[in-house]
């Protein structure tokens, strides 16, 4: 497997320590990110803007994150991992904060942007740290527990957030992330190893990564494969309410089942993937096509519902198999590669809402949104299938050119 050459770090280490703290990180990113969305009618009042409008805030940080990946990634490829993470997450913060402070819609517009720059780059290069303190053989499984933080995020984080939305105001619900990332911010600071960055790390060298055809198919196999689990959670509260039939109150906690699905799901498949990481995949992408297929089916029933949600929730580990697979894929690109990897992610959320709500105006229903996802899960499927196919090709003429 390739990895990127730096410079030992000095200074003991902690690996379970350094985790905690990256996984913190994530738990702030993955509060802000779906909190947001909770939080949209109450910023829309405030701001005195429709809530369409509103949603526009939610764009520009999908869109902060599509940018700020890999320009961040390019950029910073040379600097000490540890001060590229504190660097990464005071922009986080101060990018929340100013968010909580905005006096009008064009500033939370431009806040929400600044607050999604990192966002990315801090999990790619988080993800390249959490690998480099483990075996080979557990890189998945270590960042499989950085991305735990974002994925508790969605059990704890968000209902926090918006409760203190609800009870003091939406400002708060981005107030607490902003503290949350200086926490983070002085966790890295105590605990991550000290390297002295990678001074052969130059710009075309990262942007070599996108030349690889392996690179691009795992990226397209994430920005395709995930837009199926996106598809149904973008909808879910509008499905429980008008197919399903039932109280506003019950949302929050299909929507914790989610977030507790894909936690086991995303340490389950971790565990395969440092085992067999292309299988783990390809099983993976099925469960997701399968579980997507039966929302549809098994909608009408709050407790049918519930087990189908946390199914799909579980196919959210396909995150930490791909995550690791480009480190396995992108030579000597790591930082870049690592960090687009959240670019893609962020297609997904863009694309499987998209494709969904066009099912839905096209008067398919609500429900509708299953078969989209389970289409898009084979769609991902059918790539991956693609990338192990070349792969093997070129490991073939690689062994007979060296007989």
């Amino acid at each position: 497997m390739a990895q990127a050459s730096r410079p030992p770090s000095s200074g003991p280490v902690h690996p379970a320590l350094v985790i905690l703290a990256l996984s913190m990180g994530a738990f702030a990113i993955g509060t802000t990110e779906f909190a947001a969305m909770s939080l949209l009618p109450f910023f829309a009042g405030d701001l005195r803007i429709s809530e369409p409008m509103a949603g526009h805030a939610i764009s520009a940080y999908a869109l902060g994150v599509v940018v700020g990946a890999p320009v961040i990634a390019v950029l910073g490829a040379r600097l000490p991992r540890r001060t590229l993470l504190i660097g990464l997450m005071a922009l986080f913060a101060i990018g929340n904060g100013m968010s909580a402070l905005s006096p009008d819609y064009a500033t939370m517009l431009l806040f929400r942007f600044l607050s999604g720059l990192p966002h990315g780059a801090y999990f790619g290069v988080a993800a390249l740290v959490a690998a480099s303190l483990v075996p080979g053989d557990r890189r998945a499984l270590a960042v499989a527990r950085v991305m735990t933080g974002l994925t508790v995020a969605t059990v704890i984080g968000v209902p926090v957030a918006n409760w203190m939305g609800q009870a003091l105001g939406w400002r708060w619900g981005f107030g607490i992330v902003a503290v949350l990332a200086m926490i983070t911010m002085t966790l890295v600071a105590l605990y991550a190893p000290r390297d002295a960055g990678d001074p052969a790390a130059v710009p075309m060298r990262e942007l070599g990564a996108l030349r690889e055809p392996q690179v691009l198919l795992t990226l397209l196999t994430g920005a395709i494969g995930f837009g199926g689990l996106f598809a149904v959670y973008t909808y879910v509260a509008s499905t429980m309410i008008s197919v399903t039939h039932v109280s506003e109150r019950l949302v929050p906690v299909v929507l914790a089942i989610f977030g507790i699905g894909m936690t086991i799901g995303n340490l389950a498949a971790a565990w395969a993937a440092d085992r067999a990481q292309g299988r783990t995949a390809v099983i993976v992408l099925l469960w997701s096509a399968a579980s997507l297929a039966l929302f549809p089916l098994m909608a009408g029933n709050i407790w049918s519902l519930s087990l189908v949600i946390f199914l799909i929730g579980c196919g959210g580990g396909l995150g930490s198999v791909l995550q690791t697979r480009l480190m396995d894929v992108a030579g000597d690109a790591q930082t870049l590669a690592a960090a687009a990897h959240h670019s893609a992610f962020n297609v997904a959320n863009a694309l499987g809402p998209w494709l969904g709500g066009l099912a839905i105006s096209a008067g398919y229903g609500l429900t509708s949104t299953g078969w989209i996802g389970a289409a898009l899960a084979l769609g991902g499927l059918a790539i991956f299938l693609l990338a192990l196919n070349l792969r093997q090709k070129s490991l073939r003429l690689a062994a007979v050119a060296c007989e």
